[in-house]
C-alpha cells in the first residue's frame, strides 16, 4: 500500500472511530435546565404540604377518631372539648367568702318576697339607728355589729293601731362575743321599733322546746287591735330548741306548718286570713318521731291571747 492510500486508510478509521465515540459516550446533559426543574418541584411540593397543614388545621378537634378495625380507616366521632394542659392554667382562686350578717338556714325563712339583701340592709339600719340613739343619751344595749349576726326570719309588718304603717320584721340572732336576739321593724327604710333580749332564755329545767318570750312581736296585733285585726296577716313564730329535738311543728289559725331548726333555734310563719284568740299551738318531737314537747302540757306557756 502507497503511503497516500496509507494516509486516506487512516483518515477514514478516524472518522469511524469518532462516529462510534460519539454514539457510546452521549452529550453532556442540560445541568442548568434540570436544576431549575428540581427547584420548581420543590416549591411545588412545600406548597402541597402547606396547602395541607392549612386543611388539617381547618378540621375541628374530635371530628374524626381512628377507627380499630383497619388501618388508615376514619370515623365520625363523638366532638370532643378541648383540654388544656394543666401547666398552661393557674390554680383558680377561692370565691371569696360574702360579708355582712349570715343568711337563714332555708329561703323559706326569707317571706313576702323579702331577699336576703333587703334583711341584712334592714338589720344595718336598725342597728346604725340603735348608735345614734345612743349617742343621743340613749341606753347601749351593746348589740355589736351587724357582721356578728344570722339572720333566721324576715317577713311582712303589718301595721295596727299602735303602730300604722306596713312595714318587714327582721329577726337575727348573735351568739359571740354574747348570746343576743332582736326583733327590728323597719318602715319606709327607717327603723321604726327593735326589740331585744340579751343572754340565753334557757334554764337547767326549760322544756326541749322553749318559746322566745318576745315571739309575741310577730305573731299578734296591737292590743289597741284586738277583736279587729287587719287581715291577711303576716306572722311569724321563734324560739329555741335542745339538741334531742329533731322537728317542731306550729299550728296557728287553723293550719299547721312545720317549723325550720337553725343552729339551735327554731323559726315558723304563716297568713292569717281570719282573727283568732288562742295563741300558737307548738309540738316538739325526737328523731324517732316520739312527742317530746306539747305547749298545751306547758304550765309556763300562755294558751289565750
Amino acid at each position: 500500500m502507497s503511503q497516500e492510500e496509507e494516509r486516506d486508510f487512516e483518515e477514514q478509521l478516524r472518522e469511524l472511530l469518532a462516529e462510534d465515540a460519539y454514539t457510546i459516550r452521549p452529550s453532556p446533559a442540560p445541568y442548568p435546565r434540570i436544576r431549575r426543574q428540581g427547584v420548581v418541584e420543590r416549591r411545588r411540593r412545600v406548597v402541597v404540604a402547606g396547602a395541607a397543614l392549612v386543611t388539617l388545621a381547618a378540621v375541628p378537634v374530635g371530628a374524626f377518631a381512628v377507627s380499630g378495625s383497619g388501618a388508615g380507616t376514619a370515623e365520625p366521632a363523638t366532638p370532643a372539648s378541648v383540654t388544656a394542659s394543666p401547666t398552661t392554667l393557674s390554680t383558680p382562686s377561692p370565691s371569696p367568702t360574702p360579708s355582712g350578717p349570715a343568711g337563714p338556714a332555708t329561703a323559706g325563712q326569707l317571706r313576702d318576697g323579702i331577699t336576703r339583701e333587703q334583711a341584712v340592709e334592714g338589720l344595718d339600719d336598725c342597728i346604725a339607728e340603735h348608735r345614734k340613739n345612743v349617742a343621743m343619751g340613749a341606753r347601749d344595749l351593746h348589740l355589736g355589729k351587724a357582721d356578728d349576726y344570722r339572720i333566721i326570719l324576715a317577713l311582712k309588718s303589718t301595721g295596727d293601731l299602735n303602730s300604722p304603717g306596713d312595714g318587714t320584721f327582721v329577726v337575727a340572732v348573735q351568739e359571740k362575743p354574747s348570746e343576743v336576739r332582736l326583733v327590728c321593724n323597719i318602715k319606709g327604710g327607717v327603723a321604726s321599733g327593735l326589740n331585744y333580749s340579751g343572754g340565753s332564755d334557757r334554764q337547767p329545767d326549760s322544756p326541749p322546746v322553749l318559746v322566745d318570750t318576745n315571739a309575741n312581736k310577730l305573731y299578734q296585733q296591737s292590743f289597741l287591735n284586738k277583736g279587729n285585726w287587719k287581715l291577711p296577716f303576716s306572722w311569724g313564730f321563734i324560739g329555741t330548741v335542745d339538741p334531742t329535738v329533731a322537728k317542731v311543728t306550729v299550728s296557728y289559725g287553723g293550719s299547721t306548718s312545720e317549723a325550720v331548726l337553725d343552729h339551735g333555734w327554731f323559726a315558723a310563719a304563716g297568713t292569717l286570713t281570719q282573727q283568732v284568740t288562742r295563741n300558737p299551738h307548738v309540738k316538739g318531737y325526737d328523731k324517732g318521731g316520739k312527742l317530746i314537747y306539747d305547749s298545751d302540757e306547758d304550765k309556763t306557756y300562755q294558751q289565750v291571747q
